[in-house]
């Protein structure tokens, strides 16, 4: 009796080119955008804007100068966490409602939290900040004073 030979079939596993892929993702990604669009969209007409909180920082040669905006907010309602290389600005206001009976109520609580890193050390104790009009300034002495740069003017042609 001869043997039979069975060939077995084996699926072809042929590696998508990258144009392939590239064109499937493509499409997945419409696909998901599309849809995301179809929600109804939601506005919050009485929902709390975030206060405006702009910050800079200033190098000043012996320390750092940072003036953040922070409105609405009074200096007991700030704190101030420093370490030898960042500080950490947090506040809260609580609206008191006393009156109960309001023809239109917009202001309301808020809490604000901005961290701030610095390139060198500081000296956390001799850190110093006031608040005036709503600008936090606080002054942040280096533990090394960085030296002040020469200026030179360049005539330009």
């Amino acid at each position: 009796m001869a043997k039979k030979s069975v060939k077995k079939l084996t699926p072809s596993l042929r590696m998508p080119s990258f144009s392939e892929f590239d064109k499937v993702l493509d499409n997945f990604r419409r696909d998901m955008e599309k849809s995301f669009f179809s929600f109804p969209r939601i506005d919050f007409p009485s929902f709390p804007k975030l206060p405006e909180s702009g910050c800079d920082v200033i190098d000043e040669g012996k320390q750092f100068r940072m003036k953040m905006n922070v409105p609405g907010l009074k200096k007991n309602e700030i704190n101030l966490n420093v370490t030898d290389n960042s500080i950490e600005v947090t506040g809260e206001h609580k609206e008191e409602e006393k009156k109960k009976n309001f023809l239109r109520k917009e202001r309301h609580s808020m809490s604000y939290y901005q961290t701030i890193p610095f390139s060198e050390k500081i000296v956390p104790g001799k850190v110093k900040a006031k608040v005036t009009d709503g600008v936090l300034d606080v002054t942040i002495p280096k533990a090394k004073p960085t030296p002040v740069q020469k200026k030179r003017s360049v005539k330009i042609q």
